[in-house]
C-alpha cells in the first residue's frame, strides 16, 4: 500500500500541469456535464479495442439490467489508444469529476493496473476482464488456476503421457506451475517452449522446432491477439494435420476464423466460456446487428468475445449490488492530493463480493471465493469439417464429463425393432465414380469387398451405427422412373418396389414422381442442375489487338489532345514575335521574317514529341516552350501507361467461352449444342418445368435424341471432345470431374435445388432410424468428412491449382484523367501567356511607331489570321508602320528587346 501512495503521488505530479488539455482532449466537456442529474448513477467504459462493439454491448447491459433490475444506471464511454496509459488517466480524471460510480476497461494489461491503483486510491470499484493471477479490482475472467484445472482434466481424459506447452509470455506460466502440481512427480514428460520468443510477431522458428520433435500432442496458451497468427503460421509451418492434436487455451477460440483449418484433420479442442445458443447471447447478436442463429458461427468469428460477454455480466452484478445497497457517487478530483474518497465505497466493493448471481448472464452464475470468480462452466468445443462442436463439459466440481455422441456404437431401440442381425440388401449404381466404383487392385476380391466410393462408406457408417448387415449388388446405371396410371416403375425403382432390394443408394435424386412409389431418407447432399462445358479458351488474337490497352474513350481523348495541342503551337507560333526567325542570317536587317510554325510543322512536332522521337524544330518563346514542355510531359505517362499495358495484354491469355449462361445455351449461342442423361431426374425436371426457356431447352434435346446419353461418364466424354456440346448434370458430379478433368469448367449457377436420399421401400418401418443417424452423421461433422475425402483427396491433385490470372483491363479515363488535366492547364496557361505577350508586343510597337494602337492592333490581327501566309514583310508601303519617321527598326529588333 506505501508503494502504491508513492506512485500516486508521481503520476499526479507529472500530469497535474497538462491534466486541464488532457482531459478535454478527443471531445469531451459538456457531453460528460449532460449526465450530472440527480436520478442517476453514471458508470464508465474506457475502450481501446473493438470499441464499436463494445459501446454496444456495455449499453445494452445497462438497458437489460435497468429493465431487469430497476436501476438507474447511465454510461459514460472514452476510446483511449491500447496501451497508453497517460490519455487514459486523463479520460479517468474526467470520469471522476462528474461522481462516477464505477470504471470498466479498458483492454490493455498496462493500462488497467494504472487505472486501477486510481480506483483503489479513491474507493471506486475497477472491473477488468483480461486473465490475471492477482487478485485486484473486479475481475470476472476464470482465474489461471482454474484454467489449469481444465487443461489437466482434458489431457487426462486423453490420457496424453506427453505433450509440448507453448506459451506466449510469463503472464501464462502460473498455468504451466498449475498443471505440473496438479500432476504432481508421476504427470506426463512436458516440453516448454515460448513460441513468441523474440516478440515480433515471427514464431515459425519455434514451430519448426515443434514439427522436429517426437511430440505430436499440443497444449498452447496465449492472448487473443496473437493466437490467430499462431494457428495460421503454424499450418504454414505444416503441423495442423492428421499427425497433430491440440488443445487450446483460449476461451476467445470460438471468435477466431476457422474455415481453413477444418479440413485439415488436426484434433483441435478449445474452451468455451458461454454458448451462442443462450437466449441473452443471441439477443446481444440481434444488438449488433447479426443474426442469431448459432449456425452462422460454427466455424468460429462469433462476434462476441469473452471480455463484451464478461463486461455484460459485470454490469449486471453492479446492477444488483446497487439494488441491495444504493449510494450517491460523490465527485471527485484525481489530478489534487486529498483524502477525500468516497466514504461508502468499500462496503459496496465487499458486498458486490458476497452476491450469488444466476440470471441474465451470458457465462453462467457468478460468485467469489475471496477476489476469484467461480460458480462458471466451461465447454469442451472441437473442430470437425462441419464447424464447431461441443463434444464436452467442465466445471470445477464434476471436472470434465464428455458429451460426444459415438460414432461406432451401434444404437438399438428394443427388442422388436431391433436391425441387430437384419441384412439389407444395397444396391449400387457401378461404376458411377465417385459414389461407387470397383476397388483397383490385382487381388481377386468378393462380395463386400470388390467395391469403394461415398456411397459405400455411408452404408458402412449406418451399419457401424444402427448395427444391420448389408449385401451390395450392382443395379446397374437405371435408377428408374415410375408411371402413376400403370403403377409400373423401372430400374432401381422396380427392384425395390417389388421387394428384391431393401436400399439404393448413388447420385439418386429425391423427386415428388419417385416419392409416389418409394419413401427416401432426408437429404445426405444438397445439389442443383448445372452446365459441364470446356473452360473457356484462348481467343484468337484481333486485327488491332494493339488498342487494348486503352480504352476506345481514352484513345478519343488522346486524339483530340494531339490535335489541340498542334494548333495550341501553330497559334503560338504566329503570335509570338520570338518565333519569327530571318531566313538569311547574314543580312542584319532583312526585308521579312518567316515562322517555323507552319500547320505542317506543328503536327510534325507534336508526333515526334507523342512518338518520343525527336525533330528539327525547336520551340524558341516561353509560351510554345511551356506548352512543348507539358505535352513532352504528358506523352511520357500516357506512352509508359501504354507500354506497360500492352506487356500485360500480350503476356496474359483473355480466355473466351462460346457460353457463359444458361441463356446462352438455350440459344444455341455460336452452335453449342447440348443433352442430358437420358432417363432420370435430370431430364425430368426439363420435361415438368414451366419456365420458358427450359421449355425450349426440352423442345431441342426431344428433337435431337442424339444428344441424350445413357450415362453422366458418356455426357463427360461428349464434352471433352467437342467444343460446341455442353451437358447438363448435377452440380456434385460436375464439381467431382472438374477436380480431375483439367479442361472442364461449370457455367453459370445451378438451375434448381434438390437432394440425394437413399431410396427405401414405401412405408418402410426403418426410415426413422436412418433418418436420425443420418443427423447424427451430419452433426458430427462425418457426411463431411467424406465428401472431402471422395471429392477433393482421392484421385486429385492431377490439375494444377494454381489461381487464376487476372484479366487484362484497358485503362479508361479514371486511371488517365490527371494527366490530361494537367496538359490542360499548361497548355491553357501557355496560350493565355501567349496572348497577353503579344498584345504588349503590339503596344510597344504602336508605342515606338507613334502610330494608334487600334490601328496596330487591327493591322497585327489581320496578320495573325492569315494562316496561308508564313512570311512576314518588315517593309511594306501598306503598313501603317511605313508612314512612321521610326520605320527603320525592324520588327526583329523589337522582340529580341
Amino acid at each position: 500500500m506505501f508503494s502504491k501512495h508513492i506512485f500516486l503521488s508521481f503520476f499526479f505530479t507529472l500530469t497535474r500541469i497538462s491534466l486541464h488539455s488532457a482531459q478535454y482532449e478527443g471531445g469531451y466537456g459538456s457531453s460528460y456535464d449532460n449526465f450530472q442529474n440527480l436520478g442517476s448513477v453514471p458508470i464508465g467504459l474506457l475502450t481501446d479495442q473493438d470499441t464499436e462493439h463494445m459501446n454496444i454491448v456495455f449499453d445494452h447491459a445497462i438497458e437489460v439490467a435497468n429493465q431487469e433490475v430497476g436501476t438507474t444506471l447511465t454510461s459514460l464511454k472514452a476510446e483511449v489508444n491500447y496501451g497508453d496509459a497517460y490519455q487514459s488517466y486523463g479520460r479517468l480524471c474526467r470520469m471522476m469529476e462528474t461522481g462516477i460510480a464505477g470504471v470498466f476497461g479498458p483492454s490493455s494489461r498496462h493500462t488497467a493496473v494504472h487505472l486501477m491503483s486510481i480506483c483503489d486510491a479513491m474507493d471506486i470499484p475497477h472491473i477488468y476482464s483480461y486473465m490475471s493471477e492477482y487478485a485486484e479490482g473486479f475481475n470476472l475472467h476464470p482465474h489461471p488456476a482454474d484454467l489449469a484445472k481444465a487443461l489437466y482434466s482434458l489431457i487426462t481424459e486423453f490420457n496424453w503421457t506427453r505433450f509440448i506447452f507453448l506459451y506466449e509470455s510469463a503472464d501464462y506460466l502460473n498455468i504451466l506451475n498449475e498443471l505440473t502440481t496438479l500432476f504432481g512427480m508421476n504427470g506426463p514428460v512436458v516440453t516448454v517452449l515460448r513460441y513468441d520468443m523474440h516478440l515480433n510477431g515471427n514464431y515459425k522458428q519455434v514451430l519448426r522446432r515443434v514439427r522436429k520433435s517426437v511430440d505430436n500432442r499440443i497444449v498452447v496458451v496465449g492472448s487473443s491477439e496473437t493466437m490467430p497468427e499462431f494457428l495460421n503460421q503454424a499450418q504454414q509451418v505444416g503441423i495442423i494435420n492428421e499427425d497433430y492434436k491440440y488443445i487450446i487455451g483460449n476461451l476467445d477460440f470460438h471468435s477466431f476464423d476457422l474455415e481453413e483449418y477444418k479440413y485439415s484433420e488436426a484434433n483441435i479442442t478449445g474452451l468455451r466460456l458461454f454458448s451462442p445458443e443462450k437466449m441473452a447471447v443471441k439477443e446481444l447478436l440481434l444488438k449488433m446487428g447479426y443474426p442469431s442463429d448459432q449456425d452462422e458461427f460454427r466455424n468460429g468469428s462469433c462476434p462476441i468475445t469473452v471480455e463484451m460477454a464478461l463486461t455484460y455480466d459485470a454490469v449486471q452484478l453492479f446492477a444488483e449490488t446497487l439494488k441491495n445497497l444504493p449510494f450517491k457517487p460523490v465527485p471527485q478530483n484525481c489530478s489534487q492530493r486529498t483524502e477525500s474518497v468516497r466514504d461508502d465505497g468499500s462496503s459496496f466493493k465487499n458486498y458486490m463480493r458476497t452476491l450469488r448471481l444466476t440470471d441474465r448472464l451470458l457465462t453462467g452464475p457468478i460468485f467469489f471465493e475471496g477476489n476469484v470468480r467461480k460458480g462458471y462452466h466451461l465447454d469442451v468445443i472441437e473442430l470437425q469439417p462441419s464447424g464447431i462442436v461441443k463434444v464436452g463439459t467442465w466445471d470445477e466440481q464434476r471436472e470434465y464429463r464428455a458429451q460426444r455422441l459415438a460414432t461406432t456404437t451401434a444404437q438399438f431401440d428394443n427388442i422388436d425393432n431391433s436391425l441387430a442381425n437384419k441384412t439389407f440388401i444395397v444396391l449400387l449404381s457401378v461404376p458411377n465414380k465417385p459414389y461407387a466404383q470397383l476397388v483397383e487392385t490385382f487381388k481377386q476380391l468378393e462380395g463386400n469387398s470388390q467395391y469403394e466410393g461415398y456411397g459405400v462408406d455411408l452404408i458402412k457408417e449406418l451399419a457401424d451405427k444402427l448395427g444391420f448387415n448389408f449385401t451390395f449388388v450392382n443395379g446397374g446405371n437405371d435408377y428408374g422412373s415410375y408411371n402413376k396410371s400403370s403403377n409400373e416403375s423401372t430400374g432401381m425403382l422396380r427392384e425395390i418396389m417389388m421387394g428384391r432390394a431393401d436400399l439404393a443408394i448413388t447420385d439418386l435424386t429425391i423427386t415428388s414422381e419417385r416419392e409416389e412409389a418409394i419413401d427416401f431418407t432426408i437429404p445426405f447432399m444438397n445439389l442443383g442442375i448445372a452446365i459441364l462445358y470446356l473452360k473457356p479458351q484462348k481467343a484468337t488474337p484481333e486485327l488491332f489487338t494493339f488498342m487494348d490497352p486503352f480504352s476506345e474513350e481514352v484513345w478519343w481523348f488522346l486524339g483530340f489532345s494531339f490535335l489541340a495541342v498542334a494548333l495550341s503551337f501553330f497559334i503560338l507560333g504566329r503570335l509570338s514575335p520570338s518565333e519569327w526567325d530571318n531566313p538569311y542570317p547574314c543580312i542584319e536587317e532583312p526585308e521579312e521574317l518567316e515562322n517555323q510554325f507552319t500547320i505542317g510543322n506543328s503536327i510534325w512536332f507534336t508526333t515526334g514529341a507523342l512518338l518520343q522521337q525527336g525533330s528539327e524544330i525547336g520551340p524558341k518563346a516561353l509560351s510554345t516552350r511551356t506548352v512543348a514542355t507539358f505535352w513532352l510531359f504528358f506523352t511520357l505517362i500516357v506512352v509508359s501507361s501504354y507500354t506497360a499495358n500492352l506487356a500485360a495484354f500480350l503476356t496474359i491469355e483473355k480466355p473466351q467461352s462460346l457460353i457463359n449462361s444458361v441463356d446462352d445455351l438455350a440459344d444455341n449461342k455460336d452452335g453449342v449444342v447440348y443433352g442430358a442423361k437420358r432417363t432420370g431426374s435430370t431430364r425430368n425436371f426439363f420435361l415438368t418445368s414451366e419456365d420458358d426457356r427450359y421449355k425450349k431447352m426440352n423442345k431441342f434435346m426431344t428433337e435431337h435424341p442424339e444428344h441424350l446419353t445413357e450415362d453422366n461418364q458418356e455426357g463427360v466424354r461428349r464434352v471433352k471432345t467437342s467444343t460446341h456440346y455442353a451437358f447438363l448434370m448435377e452440380s456434385t458430379s460436375i464439381e467431382y470431374n472438374t477436380k480431375r478433368e483439367c479442361n472442364l469448367k461449370k457455367i453459370g449457377d445451378a438451375l434448381d435445388e434438390k437432394g440425394y436420399g437413399i431410396a427405401m421401400r414405401k412405408n418402410w418401418p426403418h426410415r426413422d432410424k436412418f433418418n436420425n443417424a443420418l443427423l447424427e452423421l451430419q452433426e458430427q461433422g462425418v457426411l463431411e468428412k467424406m465428401k472431402n475425402k471422395w471429392w477433393n483427396e482421392v484421385g486429385t491433385g492431377i490439375c494444377a491449382t494454381k489461381e487464376d490470372a487476372p484479366d487484362a483491363t484497358p485503362l479508361d479515363m479514371n486511371n488517365l484523367e490527371g494527366v490530361f488535366f494537367v496538359l490542360l492547364v499548361g497548355s491553357c496557361c501557355a496560350l493565355l501567356y501567349g496572348i497577353i505577350s503579344w498584345v504588349l508586343f503590339v503596344m510597344k510597337k504602336a508605342h515606338h511607331y507613334r502610330v494608334p494602337l487600334r490601328e496596330a492592333l487591327k493591322e497585327e490581327f489581320q496578320f495573325v489570321v492569315d494562316f496561308n501566309n508564313y512570311v512576314r514583310v518588315l517593309k511594306s508601303s501598306a503598313s501603317i508602320y511605313s508612314r512612321s519617321r521610326q520605320s527603320s527598326m525592324s520588327v526583329a529588333s523589337m522582340a529580341d528587346s
